[in-house]
């Protein structure tokens, strides 16, 4: 009698934990789980940005395998504010000191950035043979949503761009670490470590920190979300009036969010899809991170800053990304964060007319 009565109960509990599986919440549990099962693998591999990078790489091979991860947009917000308010902690007082560095290289990074998005469409045009829109949008640096929506508009080749520009993004956070690490020499670390902000500190800095970045967001400045918290922290942290230094249990989770957004993306194509772009799209990330390499060891010599430094302001990457990157490494975050604020900032105002330049009129129907 009781196995005949347990079966029912069995059954029903596989299928309603198969439905929780289904929903947005039993989605989330299981990508934190592949995450937290990366980002610890690869700490105890003491491998750099540890917890970022290891819940990427678990979670983008998890979404290539068919399982349906996701980050909800409200668990986004509340990660990106918490990453922004940590990363300010590595602003220090004497970061007005170092704004003069800043001309000679933003100077730089317009040419850089033009070299960069050249270097990836030859590859991907002339020795791939994309089209003229695909290998274009595929090789522009960053701003992945503005170049997909301006894609899109044109009737682009839509997967092959998503999957070029993901791809990017997947080497760049897998390499990186290991490449500024390599450069500097260093192990990474975190500014303020071993010092955690104080319960006034807290009371005053977070109420502040919260209003820069609803204003950030409705100013639709870059990464507002981020951004502004971002800069409130460090404006704080730069004139000593606060100390603003999150636990490790509360910055770590949200670093391991971070490179679990990432994975997700890989989430929207099939793995044929991606095999069918894996040759041409890491020849073309190739020849950009060359470029971006070049730039960065000029920039590094002109102005006398960690080539590691430069190379994060310079990487064709995501603003929260690589500024998260510096931070995680002992790098200067508000130099990153401003060269990839200017960096998207510039994409977004000229991307049109420079589109309009390179590819001609659209013709493609709205309707």
């Amino acid at each position: 009698m009781i196995l005949k009565g347990s079966k029912p109960r069995i059954f029903r509990w596989f299928l309603m934990s198969f439905s929780m599986l289904e929903t947005s919440a039993g989605r989330l549990a299981v990508t934190l789980l592949i995450a937290g099962l990366g980002g610890g693998s690869f700490y105890l591999m003491d491998l750099p940005a540890a917890w970022l990078s290891g819940a990427m790489v678990f979670v983008s091979v998890a979404a290539l395998s068919g399982v349906r991860t996701h980050i909800p947009g409200r668990v986004r917000g509340v990660m990106f504010f918490v990453i922004g308010i940590s990363m300010g902690a590595g602003v220090s007082p004497d970061v007005v000191e170092r704004v003069g560095e800043w001309p000679v290289s933003m100077g730089m990074l317009i040419a850089v950035m033009v070299s960069v998005t050249y270097a990836g469409y030859a590859v991907l045009h002339f020795g791939a043979k994309w089209s003229k829109e695909a290998a274009y949008f595929g090789a522009l640096p960053g701003a992945l949503s503005y170049v997909i929506a301006l894609a899109t508009d044109r009737g682009a080749d839509l997967p092959r761009i998503a999957s070029s520009q993901a791809l990017r993004l997947f080497i760049l956070v897998a390499v990186l670490p290991f490449a500024v690490v390599a450069s500097n020499g260093q192990v990474e670390g975190t500014a303020g470590a071993g010092i955690v902000s104080g319960p006034v500190d807290l009371l005053f800095g977070l109420p502040l920190c919260l209003a820069a970045s609803w204003f950030a967001v409705k100013l639709r400045v870059p990464g507002g979300g981020m951004t502004g918290a971002f800069f409130m922290s460090a404006g704080l942290n730069a004139s000593g009036a606060l100390v603003l230094v999150l636990p490790d249990f509360v910055i770590l989770p949200c670093f391991m969010m971070m490179g679990a957004f990432i994975g997700c993306r890989f989430g929207t194509m099939t793995l044929r899809q991606f095999v069918s772009v894996l040759g041409a799209s890491l020849g073309a990330f190739a020849a950009a991170f060359l470029t971006s390499l070049l730039g960065a060891w000029i920039v590094a010599e002109l102005v006398h800053i960690p080539f590691g430094q430069a190379l994060l302001a310079y990487a064709p990457g995501g603003l929260e990304v690589m500024t998260i990157l510096a931070y995680m490494l002992d790098l200067d975050p508000a130099f990153v964060a401003a060269h990839q604020i200017a960096r998207f900032t510039g994409m977004v105002l000229v991307l049109p007319f420079v589109t309009a330049l390179v590819l001609g009129r659209n013709n493609v129907s709205r309707s």
